[in-house]
C-alpha cells in the first residue's frame, strides 16, 4: 500500500502543477473576483473531480473512452465552453469586476459552477483517473485502501488550490496584476481560447 501512496501522491501533485483549464480558470476569477471567487472555483473544480473519480470508479470511465461519439461529445462541449470564457475575458478590456458589482443572490453558484463545468467538460480529467483506476488503483484493491488514495488525492489538490489562490490573491500580486487590468483580461482570454482549441484536437 506504501507503494502506491507515493505513486497517488506524486502523480496527483505532477498533474496539479501542470498548467492548464483548471488552473487557467481559477487563476482568472480570483483576479477578478478575489480570493472568495478563486476558492469557489477550486471547489467547483474539487467537485468535478469527484465526479469523474465516481464513475471510473464504476467503470463508466472505460466506455466513455472507448465510444467515440461519447469523447467527442465531451471534447467538443468542453471547448467550446473555454472557447467562451476565453472570448469573453478577451474583450472584457479594462473592466474590473468584483464581487460587489455581481448579483448576490448568484455570486457562489457562478464561480463554482465555472469551475465545476471547465473540470468535468475536460476529456483529461476522464483520461487521467481512468488512468489511475487502471494502474494503481485495481479492482482488486481493498476497499478501505481505494478510500484511502482517493482520500489523499483529493487533500493534495485541496492543499494545492488553497496555496495558489491566497498566493495570487495576495496584496502585492493583486496590485502588479491591478496595474495592467486590460492586458491581464487579454492573456487569459488567449489562454483560455488556446487551451479550447487544444481540446478540441485532442485524441484518445
Amino acid at each position: 500500500m506504501l507503494d502506491q501512496i507515493l505513486v497517488i501522491l506524486g502523480i496527483t501533485t505532477l498533474i496539479m502543477i501542470s498548467p492548464g483549464p483548471d488552473m487557467v480558470i481559477v487563476m482568472r476569477n480570483t483576479i477578478i473576483g478575489g480570493r472568495a471567487a478563486g476558492l469557489k472555483s477550486s471547489l467547483g473544480v474539487l467537485a468535478g473531480n469527484m465526479v469523474h473519480i465516481t464513475y471510473c470508479a464504476i467503470g463508466i470511465g472505460i466506455l466513455i473512452s472507448q465510444s467515440i461519439l461519447a469523447f467527442n461529445i465531451l471534447k467538443y462541449a468542453g471547448a467550446a465552453y473555454l472557447i467562451y470564457l476565453g472570448v469573453m475575458s478577451f474583450f472584457a478590456g479594462d473592466t474590473k469586476l468584483s464581487a460587489k458589482d455581481l448579483d448576490r443572490s448568484n455570486v457562489s453558484q457562478r464561480w463554482f459552477l465555472q469551475g465545476f463545468l471547465n473540470n468535468i467538460l475536460n476529456p483529461k480529467g476522464t483520461l487521467f483517473y481512468l488512468g489511475v483506476f487502471t494502474m494503481v488503483i485495481t479492482p482488486e484493491t481493498a476497499t478501505g485502501t481505494t478510500l484511502l488514495l482517493v482520500a489523499i488525492m483529493m487533500a493534495v489538490s485541496a492543499v494545492f488550490w488553497l496555496f495558489f489562490v491566497y498566493t495570487l490573491d495576495s496584496n502585492h500580486v493583486r496590485r502588479v496584476l491591478e496595474r495592467g487590468q486590460k492586458l491581464v483580461n487579454r492573456i487569459f482570454g488567449g489562454l483560455l481560447i488556446f487551451l479550447g482549441i487544444r481540446v478540441a484536437f485532442l485524441e484518445r
